[in-house]
C-alpha cells in the first residue's frame, strides 16, 4: 500500500537485460510496498529471467507488440487484481522511482497524471523535429486539457482505477498511441488530466535511437496519430 492505494508499477520491457534487473531493485529498494510487473514484450534476450530474479512479476508476450500491446496487458493484470494504481515506468533507467510517491498524490485531484520532462525539473532537452512533434503535441492537448501539458509523450505515468478499467478494456497498439491516442480518449470521455515535474535520468544501457531520419518520421508519424486520432469517433 502507497499512501492508502494498491499501486502497482508496470514496466514494458523489450530487449533490456542490461538494465531491467537494476530498475526492479531500485523501484522495489525506494517502494517496497508497491509491487512490479514487468510485461517482457517478446524479448530475445534474458530479459525476463533476470526481472524475475530481481524480484519482479515477470508476464511474457510470445513475440513483440511494442510498448501498447505490453501496456494493455499490463492494464488487464492491474485490473484483474483489483489495483487502485498504475503507474508506467520505462525500463531502461531513465525514470526515477521517487518521483512515483508524488504521481500518486497528483491523482487525488487527477485521472491520469504525466511526469514531465519540460516542466521545470532538470535539464533534459530534445532538438530538431523530434521537439517540434512534442511542441505541437503539447499545444493541441493542453488546449483539449484547457491546462498546461508540456510532455504529452511522456512514458512516465499514473492512472487511478476508472482509467485502469478503461484501459483493460481498450488501449491502442499502433506507433504512439500508447500516448496520443489514450490522451485524446482520455480527454474526450471527460477524464482529467495534469502532470507534474519530473527529472530525467541517462540510460543504464543501450543507446538511444534517435538520429535526424527517425527524428524526421517520428515527427510525421506523430502528426497522423493525432490527427486519426482527433478524426476518430
Amino acid at each position: 500500500m502507497l499512501n492508502g492505494k494498491r499501486v502497482l508499477v508496470i514496466i514494458p520491457a523489450w530487449n533490456e537485460a542490461g538494465s531491467i534487473a537494476d530498475v526492479v531493485r531500485e523501484v522495489r529498494g525506494e517502494l517496497p510496498m508497491v509491487d512490479v510487473l514487468v510485461v517482457d514484450d517478446g524479448s530475445t534476450d534474458s530479459t525476463a529471467a533476470r526481472a524475475a530474479a530481481a524480484g519482479a512479476i515477470v508476464a511474457r508476450l510470445p513475440y513483440n507488440l511494442g510498448v501498447g500491446g505490453a501496456m494493455r496487458l499490463g492494464y488487464r493484470y492491474a485490473h484483474e487484481r483489483g489495483y487502485d494504481v498504475a503507474i508506467q515506468c520505462d525500463a531502461d533507467g531513465q525514470h526515477d522511482p521517487r518521483y512515483i510517491p508524488k504521481l500518486v498524490d497528483a491523482l487525488s485531484d487527477a485521472d491520469l497524471v504525466i511526469g514531465a520532462r519540460f516542466a521545470g525539473e532538470g535539464d533534459y532537452k530534445v532538438r530538431g523535429p523530434r521537439r517540434w512533434a512534442m511542441l505541437l503535441l503539447s499545444f493541441v492537448f493542453s488546449r483539449l486539457a484547457r491546462t498546461r501539458l508540456t510532455d504529452t509523450t511522456s512514458g512516465f505515468r499514473a492512472v487511478n482505477r476508472q482509467l485502469i478499467a478503461l484501459f483493460a478494456r481498450w488501449y491502442p497498439v499502433e506507433y504512439l498511441g500508447d500516448t496520443v491516442e489514450t490522451l485524446v480518449r482520455v480527454l474526450r470521455t471527460g477524464h482529467k488530466v495534469t502532470q507534474i515535474p519530473v527529472s530525467m535520468r541517462p540510460r543504464m544501457a543501450g543507446k538511444p535511437s534517435a538520429s535526424p531520419i527517425k527524428a524526421t518520421i517520428y515527427l510525421g508519424r506523430a502528426l497522423f496519430i493525432l490527427i486519426l486520432a482527433l478524426i476518430r469517433q
